[in-house]
């Protein structure tokens, strides 16, 4: 193996901010613990405690060092893959996923996070059945358009809001059976209407605080009796506040999970993103790539950009090896 450089090109924030403050900086090479991976990054996706601080959360790229920890070695369900906007990051090995060989480090880097919140969140936050009647908010997003596969291939009538008749095509592309333009429909009468009036099994609702048009509260409107809202997210912002009564008219279920306690332990981690790969080796699950950018400040400020002007369907990219 070629000697280590001293330093790391990193993009980086060196305060709270707008776009703006992103920049690419020269930082010090990433001190290895026993229970990490050394990983030279190929592609990175979308808590800070100090600046200036690293951002990004998946990554793809190659080992170049293992672990030192021989209760890590020897681990059965050892496993690698992960990271940040980075040439170089130390990841822990609990939270990294082998790519197979005939998977581009393109591909896993975009499906993997979102791939595995949607795995677990139809699995353990709502069991999607054949059957069921589920609504997806932002289903035309990344993590919409693997939403509509997996509800699909569980057998379930897949509802999506969307904001454009593009959009909607794309969604319908990968699943949805019927997908509402929120900027021209009423949402909760064409649920309704869709529904018989019932209203849904499900509500995956990544968006927050503020549906488009509507408050979080039309998801109770929506919601069929004994139905489940799962909060996936919060992209416009957390959901304030509210009586747990709201519950009670239809008794109600609503969960606020998190990925990562879905994949808590080694057997968990290895079963979802042992059957997450296969599905997406197998052409079974499609993960979009809306477009990759160059890995330099001005390359990841017009992907947030993108990202947060609604420009965007399925996941964005940032190249950190041109010549991979």
């Amino acid at each position: 193996m070629p000697p280590l450089p001293a330093t790391v090109e990193a993009i980086t924030i060196p305060h709270t901010g707008g776009i703006d403050v992103i920049q690419k900086t020269t930082r010090p090479f990433p001190e290895q613990k026993p229970n990490e991976f050394l990983i030279k990054c190929r592609a990175g996706l979308y808590p800070l405690k100090s600046f200036p601080a690293g951002i990004g959360k998946e990554i793809a790229g190659t080992i170049v060092a293992l672990p030192t920890d021989p209760v890590v070695l020897n681990n059965e369900t050892l496993r690698n893959k992960a990271g940040n906007h980075a040439t170089y990051a130390t990841v822990p090995w609990t939270v990294a996923w082998a790519v197979p060989d005939a998977l581009p480090t393109k591909i896993a880097a975009a499906g993997l996070l979102q791939g595995l919140t949607v795995a677990t969140f139809v699995e353990e936050a709502y069991k999607v059945k054949k059957g069921d009647t589920i609504l997806v908010h932002t289903i035309a997003g990344g993590l919409g358009l693997l939403f509509a596969q997996f509800v699909k291939k569980a057998g379930a009538t897949v509802i999506g809001t969307t904001s454009t008749p593009e959009k909607a095509e794309i969604a319908k592309a990968h699943g949805a059976d019927h997908v509402i333009l929120y900027k021209s429909e009423n949402t909760v009468q064409r649920v309704l209407e869709i529904t018989n009036g019932e209203g849904v099994d499900a509500i995956f609702d990544g968006v927050g605080k503020t549906q488009p048009l509507n408050r979080f509260d039309s998801d109770f409107e929506m919601i069929k009796r004994k139905g489940t809202i799962v909060a996936v997210g919060n992209a416009s912002g957390a959901v304030p506040p509210f009586n747990i009564f709201k519950l009670v008219p239809k008794n109600i279920k609503l969960v606020r999970p998190t990925m990562s306690n879905y994949v808590a332990t080694p057997e968990e981690a290895a079963h979802y993103g042992n059957e997450l790969f296969r599905l997406i080796e197998t052409g079974e699950l499609k993960i979009n790539i809306h477009k990759e950018y160059p890995f330099t400040a001005e390359g990841v400020q017009e992907a947030q950009q993108d990202l947060t002007g609604g420009k965007t369907t399925g996941k964005l990219v940032i190249k950190i090896n041109p010549d991979a």
